[in-house]
């Protein structure tokens, strides 16, 4: 695998990369928004620079396959750590997961593989998805990073 310097745009996008290609396909829905939310700008990259990097992670997943290496969408744990142990700034940790959001609810279904990375990378960064418990947000705004705080009238 390719490596990033930590806290990158190329790190961030790698992320970003894996939750939509987590389900082993790319689906119009998924590719709207990406246009849509300029993922490409928000990580600082041109955009040939973010379909360079998702190239770049196919390729790399399509050599590192052996017999035994995990199925199309999934990723060995230590190496899925070693990828997301890249973003340590907690700005870019939140963007990060802001997009991986957004990629993943696109088509309106979360695969398993989604489900995964998302609880992988979650985990990794020790974030509570009890977010929601202590105040209500909508999906939209935790997608699009708009959520204001709730009225405490």
């Amino acid at each position: 695998m390719r490596t990033y310097p930590r806290n990158s745009p190329q790190a961030a996008a790698r992320i970003v990369a894996l939750a939509l290609t987590s389900d082993g396909h790319v689906c119009s829905s998924e590719e709207r928004v990406l246009e849509n939310l300029d993922i490409a700008g928000e990580l600082g990259l041109a955009p040939e620079q973010f379909a360079q990097i998702v190239q770049a992670l196919c390729e790399d997943q399509s050599v590192a396959h052996t017999p035994f290496a995990p199925p199309v969408g999934q990723l060995d744990t230590a190496l899925l750590t070693t990828l997301v142990n890249e973003i340590d700034e907690p700005a870019l940790r939140r963007k990060v997961i802001r997009l991986c959001l957004a990629v993943a609810i696109a088509d309106d279904y979360l695969a398993d593989g989604e489900i995964a990375l998302l609880a992988a990378v979650f985990n990794a960064w020790a974030l509570k998805p009890s977010l929601a418990a202590r105040r209500r947000i909508t999906l939209q705004e935790a997608v699009h990073g708009h959520a204001r705080p709730a009225s405490t009238t």
